[in-house]
């Protein structure tokens, strides 16, 4: 009987260790989106994409800026393994004057957590 409960043990923690070796992984295409200079009230929105290179399903639990000048979005479905996703950022850019700004992305990849930057410049509209 104690051999039993002793291979049922360590067949455990063998099933266990090895489903702790499947994670996730965020590879994004580019960390940093060059918005270059644009003028007052353009369009705002880019996109950061990215892939999960892992053996599990990612899932971003929470994406956040630095200011509230900076609405990101993330996906709201796990992306599986070898499949892409994106996340949007929208700037205000009725805000003239450069763009440095920071997304935090917090997922259960094995880099938990990710510094996205934006940058750029707004200008005025000629004559405005």
């Amino acid at each position: 009987m104690k051999k039993i409960v002793l291979l049922l043990f360590v067949g455990l923690m063998a099933l266990s260790v090895h489903a702790q070796e499947k994670k996730a992984k965020i590879q994004f295409k580019t960390e940093t989106v060059d918005y270059g200079e644009i003028e007052k009230g353009s369009d705002g929105i880019r996109v950061f994409e990215f892939t999960n290179t892992g053996e599990a399903p990612l899932i971003i639990s929470k994406v956040s800026s630095s200011c509230g000048c900076t609405i990101p979005k993330k996906p709201e479905e796990p992306i599986m393994p070898g499949k892409t996703g994106e996340i949007q950022v929208k700037y205000d850019t009725n805000r003239v004057g450069p763009i440095r700004k920071a997304i935090t992305v917090i997922s259960n990849a094995d880099t938990p957590t990710k510094v996205l930057k934006i940058k750029g410049e707004v200008k005025p509209i000629d004559g405005k």
